[in-house]
């Protein structure tokens, strides 16, 4: 016997978890399911500076820990490290299969699994992952602690995350296919000015070198067409975002780029089936957008259980 929620959450990032703070502080029934630990891509951000509510900077850590406890607290069950093995989201009930042991349903589903950081897609990038290669710089920076490293990419992250590689690396030197930044001003000026940052513009990763681990970065200027080898102690890639689309992939409609399309009210055209966070199309991918998001969604599945199904048994 599958049991049965009121409510069930894909995602434990902040419009999955605002999600479940106020779909339980309603009283629903709510469960939220992660592959990891709460947070999404907050927890491997160091710091943010712009949450409303927070003078000083948070550790994304922290703020992640806080989401998480919040809907805790109001009821909401938190399963962390879950894998979805089986599911159907296309009927009335919406059904999982957890570790292949394990049912649960509920007739409104908040599918918010956000994305994952894009990779460049170039040689040598696969072998070298986790042995020179990194795309957090939250979890791997304290390794290179005196190192020569380089970073991929010109946008808020690659800047905010080469800043906080500094306390670690001995250098950092950011590899951008522009001639100019596509970050925040405040941050960019911050990292042009930076005594362990330097930059080279118009360029971009061909290939990724090494014997036993990463050596070398083999870069070619956009402009010039002129090849150089560059040696470097580890590679951090932030070129954007891929959408976790699988879930609902060939049952929603996806725009070119793979983010799901729905109504203001975050729902599909599934009845009972809603999006939220950065997997849906939406033009800012903010922590606020992704808060708004979620508390849309969960009021909107409020109202859709209280119209189409009797709340289930505690």
């Amino acid at each position: 016997m599958a049991e049965k929620y009121d409510v069930i959450v894909v995602g434990a990032g902040p419009a999955g978890l605002t999600a479940a703070i106020y779909a339980s502080r309603a009283r629903l029934k709510t469960l939220v399911l992660d592959e990891s630990v709460p947070g999404g891509q907050v927890k491997t951000t160091h710091k943010v500076s712009n949450y409303p509510g927070f003078p000083e900077d948070v550790k994304g850590t922290d703020l992640a820990k806080a989401f998480s406890a919040q809907a805790e607290r109001f009821g909401a069950k938190v399963r962390r490290a879950v894998e979805i093995t089986k599911h159907d989201l296309s009927g009335p009930v919406k059904r999982f299969e957890l570790d292949e042991e394990e049912e649960v349903e509920a007739p409104a589903v908040i599918v918010a699994t956000g994305a994952k950081p894009r990779d460049l897609g170039v040689a040598g990038e696969s072998r070298f992952k986790g042995r020179g290669i990194s795309y957090c710089a939250t979890c791997d920076g304290a390794y290179f602690e005196g190192k020569d490293i380089h970073v991929v990419g010109g946008g808020n992250s690659a800047v905010e995350e080469s800043l906080f590689l500094t306390q670690f690396a001995r250098s950092v030197t950011i590899i951008h296919q522009f001639d100019h930044f596509q970050a925040e001003a405040a941050i960019a000026e911050e990292a042009l000015h930076h005594p362990k940052i330097k930059v080279i513009w118009d360029s971009e990763p061909r290939e990724f070198l090494g014997e036993k681990g990463l050596d070398k970065l083999k870069i070619e200027n956009v402009k010039t067409k002129e090849v150089t080898e560059l040696a470097t102690d580890g590679v951090f890639v932030f070129i954007g975002y891929v959408p976790r689309a699988d879930l609902v992939k060939g049952l929603l409609p996806l725009n070119p780029w793979g983010y799901v399309e729905t109504q203001e009210d975050m729902s599909t055209q599934v009845p009972g089936l809603y999006v939220a966070g950065d997997l849906r199309q939406k033009k800012f991918r903010q922590i606020t957008t992704a808060v708004a998001d979620g508390t849309i969604a969960a009021l909107a599945a409020q109202k859709y259980v209280k119209d189409h199904k009797p709340v289930a048994a505690r």
